[in-house]
């Protein structure tokens, strides 16, 4: 009988690089309900090409204001009309997809003026998006997983206050992620302070539209630079945010090619790689299915 031989250098590299490509395997989001002509949720989740839709965005809130819900032509809040996605957010968890709400976007009017404040915000979305009860819950029955802040206007104050407070409901039985949308120039200029608790679970760094930390074509050192300072600087996984299309931003497309043959090789090997955060679902057109295999693996 052969004695046993000690296992070859290169099966152990190979070992060590299934094991590194296994942990640094990413996960596609999208944002989802700032136009009524994109595919409805269901259909969205069902495509398979996202792990985790943002419904876009609860955009008035705080500072005693009635909150309101704004998903575009999709449905009409105030009369009820969005409760019938319910269904859909239903059928996108048991496909493993994660839903979040996403409050703040470029407009409508949101402000936190103090903690007590923040506080009353994270009540009411525990009670009418997560796990709460509210007999005017605008989503319906369905229990969202989590909150996503896009915050671009306003104040710096008291997100982490509310991040706080919407984490200790976690211990309520299922957890509440947390998100985070802050544009690339580190640090940013609303959610810095926020993003210091290390509560959050996933931050999708958004790299378009902020000329200053852009990929151009084929020079990714702005890009490389950024995404260093957010990775080495940040708690939670780390998502490349990026335009879905030419359409989707002013500037700061990333062709599908050149993401996965430059920009993913040079990101990837980061221990918190997340995966790519696309706006919108809207403006995807194929471009999502061209790359999940790359972002993934």
């Amino acid at each position: 009988m052969a004695s046993k031989s000690s296992a070859s250098p290169v099966f152990l590299i190979s070992v060590i690089l299934a094991l590194v490509v296994g942990i640094n395997g990413g996960e596609i989001t999208v944002y989802w309900g700032q136009n009524g002509g994109e595919d409805s949720l269901a259909d969205t989740c069902a495509s398979g090409n996202y792990d985790i839709v943002n419904l876009a965005y609860l955009d008035v809130f705080g500072n005693g204001q009635a909150p309101v819900l704004n998903l575009a032509g999709h449905c009409d809040p105030p009369s009820g009309g969005c409760t019938g996605l319910s269904s859909d957010i239903n059928s996108c968890q048991a496909r493993g997809v994660k839903v979040m709400l996403s409050i703040g976007g470029s407009s409508g009017s949101y402000y936190l003026a103090s903690a007590e404040d923040a506080k009353e915000v994270a009540t009411y979305l525990w009670n009418n998006f997560l796990g709460g009860q509210s007999s005017s819950r605008p989503l319906g029955d369905a229990v969202l997983d989590g909150i996503d802040f896009d915050i671009v206007k306003g104040t710096d104050q008291h997100w982490d206050d509310l991040a706080t407070y919407l984490s200790a409901h976690s211990s309520s039985g299922k957890k509440v992620y947390l998100a985070a949308a802050p544009q690339c120039p580190y640090p940013d200029a609303w959610l810095a302070v926020a993003l210091q608790t290390g509560l959050f679970d996933y931050v999708w760094v958004q790299f378009f539209n902020n000329p200053p930390c852009e990929y151009n074509s084929g020079n990714i050192t702005n890009l490389q630079n950024a995404w260093n300072q957010w990775t080495s600087n940040t708690a939670g996984k780390i998502f490349l945010g990026l335009a879905a299309s030419l359409d989707a931003a002013n500037n700061g497309f990333i062709p599908a090619s050149d993401l996965i043959s430059k920009v993913l090789p040079a990101i990837k090997g980061s221990a918190n790689y997340g995966g790519v955060m696309l706006w919108s679902k809207y403006y995807d057109d194929g471009y999502s299915s061209s790359i999940e295999e790359y972002v993934r693996g």
